[in-house]
């Protein structure tokens, strides 16, 4: 059963902002879960680009650093990415992530290990496509 719901992908012009969501409603365990987003790019890897820990701690990759804004809403347990300044390469489907398990040294997108990529629980993704 799947968990996690992205929504807010689509389409728009290079320098625009978009607002990724993730409904995580059903999902239960999300005030103390490592969090994360992971873009693929087409013919690429899928890449963690932004995580959140479980004390909240956020670590971007340098791509993204000083763009892009990972935040939670508690309450709604929804996870938002807030991108801006965008660029074609930012271009691909945008999955979130959570895992309950893996430690706060292991959820960071910042040398990262194997281990984010093995996270618990996936959404299927939303597209972004960003045109020049």
């Amino acid at each position: 059963q799947v968990q996690l719901s992205e929504s807010g992908g689509g389409s728009v012009q290079a320098g625009g902002s978009l607002r990724l969501s993730c409904d995580a409603s059903k999902y239960g365990y999300f005030d103390n879960s490592c969090m994360a987003w992971f873009r693929q790019a087409p013919g690429k890897q899928r890449e963690g680009i932004a995580a959140s820990d479980s004390d909240d701690k956020k670590s971007y990759i340098n791509s993204v650093k000083g763009r892009f804004t990972l935040s939670k809403d508690n309450a709604k347990k929804i996870l938002y990415l807030q991108m801006t300044d965008l660029k074609p390469e930012d271009t691909g489907t945008y999955y979130c992530a959570a895992d309950p398990y893996l430690g706060n040294a292991g959820c960071t997108v910042v040398h990262s290990t194997i281990s984010l990529y093995n996270l618990e629980s996936w959404g299927k993704g939303t597209l972004v496509t960003i045109a020049s």
